[in-house]
């Protein structure tokens, strides 16, 4: 059975690309948007590039996105966010 490790603290996005974090390096992250409305959650190589890949999260769920230690991360409105691993 897949488990997930947590291996930092959760921490909210930044809510804009200015505000983009790699959080703690992460390879993968566990986003949880707490909220009812659908956030945007932007992948840039640098914070404030203008060349960011976009993906939508619906309401009141959990995604895990897998991205390289240097990539950082934004979203439309903070939502929170935590450096994960998967065991078996």
């Amino acid at each position: 059975m897949q488990r997930t490790k947590i291996v930092a603290t959760e921490v909210s996005t930044g809510a804009s690309a200015g505000a983009a974090t790699s959080i703690s390096s992460a390879t993968c992250v566990r986003l949880h948007n707490d909220t009812a409305g659908i956030i945007t959650v932007g992948v840039s190589t640098i914070v404030g590039a203008a060349s960011t890949n976009f993906f939508t999260m619906p309401g009141n769920s959990v995604e895990f996105l897998e991205k390289l230690p240097t990539e950082v991360i934004w979203t439309s409105s903070s939502i929170k966010a935590a450096k994960a691993a998967f065991t078996n």
